[in-house]
């Protein structure tokens, strides 16, 4: 499917009902010639977006996978460059990326929401991969990340305006994620993947109830919907440098 490069209908059910690490590893060797990876357009418009907000020294991307993220840490970060994950499969495939001039690279087996690391970035993004955390998890994975942050640390992530109502999207989402639960209700491991329960609101109030002050800032090149808004946004939140105390969202 997707391409002649890309996984079976027969391999993607295969990975679809299986757990979530599982089914990562059974689809790492052909992720890269799915829509899952996320967009190099998207990618290009976060590194833009970031490079006025340095300069980084060590940045970190969360949840990596195959290491799409690899080259917008690179351009922004100075020294090292971390990917974690917590597929072997997924961390395979990024190993063999060719390594970027100048920042080291590593790539560390971890679950997001127990990190192994002490405060020591300046920097984590991430993307595409909060579908696979249900609502209640946010807040321990968002104190996971600015537990690793430096003071005045970010951590940054690109959202997407959700679909409207009126839109084929917004049924596709809303019909993916009925199918997920239906499948989970009736199916064991889960397989956790849900596209709608993402919200931005919720996340935003959980960013600063972790500790961060939030501001989101519109992603070039997306341009805006007919109400203004843009079509994608940067998150961006800081975690407070000694004695600062935490901001509120600022919306753009």
């Amino acid at each position: 499917m997707f391409s002649p490069d890309g996984p079976s209908l027969r391999e993607l059910t295969v990975q679809a009902l299986s757990s979530v690490e599982r089914g990562y590893d059974l689809l790492a060797p052909k992720f890269d010639h799915t829509p899952f990876r996320t967009s190099d357009p998207i990618l290009e418009s976060v590194a833009k977006a970031l490079a006025p907000l340095g300069p980084f020294t060590d940045g970190l991307d969360l949840c990596c996978g195959t290491g799409a993220g690899l080259d917008v840490l690179a351009q922004v970060c100075g020294n090292s460059v971390t990917g974690v994950d917590f597929s072997a499969g997924m961390l395979d495939v990024a190993r063999r990326l060719p390594p970027p001039d100048g920042p080291d690279v590593r790539w560390v087996r971890a679950d997001a929401r127990a990190l192994p690391f002490g405060t020591a970035f300046d920097l984590v993004v991430s993307f595409g991969a909060f579908g696979h955390f249900l609502p209640r998890e946010l807040p321990g994975l968002f104190r996971q990340v600015h537990s690793v942050l430096r003071p005045d640390g970010a951590f940054a992530f690109p959202v997407p305006a959700p679909p409207r109502p009126s839109g084929p999207g917004f049924w596709a989402l809303l019909g993916f994620d009925a199918v997920m639960r239906v499948r989970n209700a009736l199916w064991r491991p889960p397989f956790v993947m849900y596209y709608r329960a993402f919200r931005l609101s919720t996340v935003l109030r959980e960013l600063e109830r972790a500790g961060f002050a939030v501001e989101l800032r519109a992603l070039p090149g997306f341009g805006r919907r007919a109400d203004g808004s843009p079509r994608a946004r940067l998150v961006v939140a800081r975690r407070a440098g000694t004695g600062q105390p935490a901001a509120g969202t600022v919306n753009s």
